[in-house]
């Protein structure tokens, strides 16, 4: 997404103050029928969030569903679907109460490009005996709407993706029995840079920069109130794209093993390449890239350069150039406070480091890079919320279908 916009969310138009989400946690307005949900639809990467009870009494068990306990059994006795699918075990958050359940929320994943796996597994699994339609978010909503309808015959409940990730982060960070923020203390030190927790429970403002396939920025002032000021195309989807075009790599993991061994500086040309050292007077050190890939020019250069070194080089040049932008938009809204999310810092120490640093380097210490444990979740996590909230709406609407209906048809998973 490249273009910017300074245009206020649906969520900050609408007057009123915010309404917390003590009352789905304890499902005080009713809940949906299980299973519970949540699916953000990426460019690159699908993320799926499920809640699963763990309070189920003998006679909810005897009268449930056969396809609901195989669709239990099947998410949580895994951590892996298939060749992609992958359920990050680390990051599961046990003994939660939502909806006024008691359970675990289990977080998963798989390449978007794997979409027609998910599908059939769906139909195998008998999810269209169980609801209608899934609630989902992220640009997969609308991209594969028909294909849900078409093969597995349910509808896409759709929410958008940028209320659903400033929920979901709310939520995580409040509801993570762990510090869910941290930041990089000393990111100049090599030796000293060290992990910390971070209290995130007054961050207001803050500036929110979303890293998937592409990067949007958001300045946030309150839970309900924020505004998308800018973004890029050059995101986690070109570093991939990049490094499967220069070092052949298939995965996002391979592409980090390979920028894990390499060496930037054999590619780029730095400020001591062209100035034989610092440039002093604009405090620009020698190791500063002056210019991605310069080095790349120079035959006898390409010829001794490693993949590693390639790999490393792309994941420096995009790192550094969404620092830069992220960096320019909190100057420009005054915010010192900037939080770092999405799948692209998924195992990448790398990219978390050099943003920490430039951060601080650039902003003479003034500016923190604070990053989150659940990373790419918060979209899945903001539209399971929504599921709760649209079935309380629901109940209180009065219904107009007959007793004789199949509540189950009309349930949104």
């Amino acid at each position: 997404m490249t273009t910017s916009s300074t245009s206020t969310s649906k969520a900050e138009t609408n007057s009123g103050k915010y309404s917390p989400t003590t009352a789905i946690i304890h499902g005080e307005h009713g809940t949906p029928p299980m299973p519970w949900f949540g699916m953000d639809i990426g460019g690159t990467l699908t993320k799926l969030i499920y809640f699963e009870p763990k309070d189920i009494s003998v006679e909810e068990e005897e009268q449930e569903r056969e396809s609901l306990k195989q669709i239990r059994k099947y998410l949580t006795s895994n951590v892996a679907y298939g060749k992609t699918g992958v359920r990050d075990e680390h990051l599961e958050l046990k003994n939660r109460e939502f909806g006024g359940r008691r359970g675990s929320v289990h977080f998963i994943r798989f390449p978007t490009s794997e979409m027609d796996a998910f599908l059939q597994m769906a139909k195998t699994k008998h999810f269209p005996s169980l609801a209608r339609s899934i609630c989902a978010t992220g640009g997969g909503a609308y991209k594969f709407e028909e294909e849900f309808n078409k093969n597995v015959n349910l509808e896409l409940h759709k929410f958008d993706e940028l209320d659903c990730l400033i929920k979901g982060i709310h939520y995580i960070d409040r509801h993570n029995p762990n510090c869910e923020c941290y930041y990089y203390d000393q990111p100049r030190s090599v030796e000293a840079c060290e992990k910390r927790p971070y209290n995130f429970r007054n961050p207001y403002p803050y500036l929110v920069v979303n890293v998937g396939s592409g990067v949007s920025i958001l300045v946030v002032y309150s839970p309900d109130n924020y505004r998308r000021v800018s973004g890029s195309s050059l995101g986690g989807g070109t570093f991939l794209g990049l490094c499967c075009l220069l070092t052949g790599c298939e995965t996002f993991e391979e592409a980090i093993d390979l920028a894990s061994e390499g060496d930037s500086k054999n590619v780029d040309k730095l400020v001591r390449d062209i100035y034989g050292g610092d440039y002093s007077r604009f405090n620009l050190s020698g190791d500063t890239v002056a210019s991605s890939f310069g080095n790349m020019m120079c035959k006898e250069r390409r010829n001794s350069i490693s993949k590693p070194d390639l790999a490393k080089a792309t994941l420096v040049m995009i790192t550094n150039n969404i620092g830069s932008l992220a960096r320019m938009c909190a100057v420009q809204e005054g915010i010192d406070r900037v939080v770092f999310v999405g799948n692209f810092l998924r195992v990448n120490v790398i990219s978390m480091k050099l943003l920490a640093f430039a951060m601080d380097y650039w902003s003479e210490g003034t500016m923190k890079a604070l990053f989150l444990e659940h990373e790419g979740y918060f979209g899945a996590m903001g539209c399971l919320l929504e599921l709760m909230s649209s079935a309380s709406a629901d109940q209180e609407t009065p219904s107009t279908t007959s007793d004789d209906d199949d509540s189950a048809s009309s349930t949104d998973l």
